[in-house]
């Protein structure tokens, strides 16, 4: 198991590489919210440990920017311990709350517990089929009629995203902002190429992809 350890306290962070480490799993670390955003984007991680508190871009911050492009477990970890703080972890997708000081071992037993929670519901939405267009969203391969498409990792991850919000409405400026990255410097004529480039390969389900004028798109199937 990849666990990402994001703190900005290296002491936290070393206490806590040790615990994962002595259960056999892989231990990665950030050491503020805007890094542990990029290491996301580039890699894949079982569940995160995400401080609140943090320079440059606060926890939960991080934890809403992560989950624009992946769905990974999060327990988030603050020395504030309000029933506000909490309420607002879990609003923002956090799946476990623990307040500092705590038992490395209490936070081990959270992981496993969250882990398995997540796998479980993960195996329910794993694919997802509207007609002849078949979604994996976990192996990120897409088939058009029994036929696997060979998209660009932008296209994939836009598709991904309309998808899991099927029949919400989307302006250019929040898919540019949630797919390509709120650090991304481009304008809505890349979201236009890219929505044209994934009709091409989508065929006959082009259809799902409604082009909302003068605002942007939806998927609605």
């Amino acid at each position: 198991m990849k666990v990402l350890i994001v703190d900005d306290e290296e002491m936290i962070r070393n206490v806590l590489r040790e615990y994962v480490e002595f259960e056999g799993n892989e231990a990665y670390e950030a050491s503020d919210g805007i890094q542990a955003v990029k290491m996301c984007r580039e890699n894949d991680y079982d569940i995160i440990l995400m401080d609140v508190m943090m320079p440059a871009l606060d926890g939960f911050s991080a934890v809403k920017e992560i989950h624009k492009f992946k769905d990974i477990p999060v327990i988030m970890l603050s020395a504030r311990g309000e029933e506000y703080d909490k309420l607002f972890g879990f609003e923002v997708g956090a799946d476990d709350y623990v307040t500092k000081p705590f038992s490395p071992k209490e936070v081990m037993a959270r992981i496993a517990a969250v882990t398995k929670r997540h796998k479980a519901g993960a195996a329910a939405r794993e694919t997802l089929k509207f007609e002849g267009l078949e979604i994996d969203m976990k192996g990120r391969n897409v088939y058009v009629d029994g036929e696997k498409l060979e998209l660009t990792p932008k296209e994939y991850e836009l598709l991904f995203y309309l998808v899991k919000n099927n029949g919400i409405a989307l302006s250019r400026e929040k898919l540019l902002s949630d797919v390509w990255g709120f650090d991304f410097y481009g304008d809505d004529r890349t979201v236009d190429t890219h929505i044209k480039m994934l009709r091409s390969s989508l065929k006959e389900y082009r259809k799902f992809i409604v082009t909302l004028r003068g605002m942007g798109y939806k998927f609605e199937a």
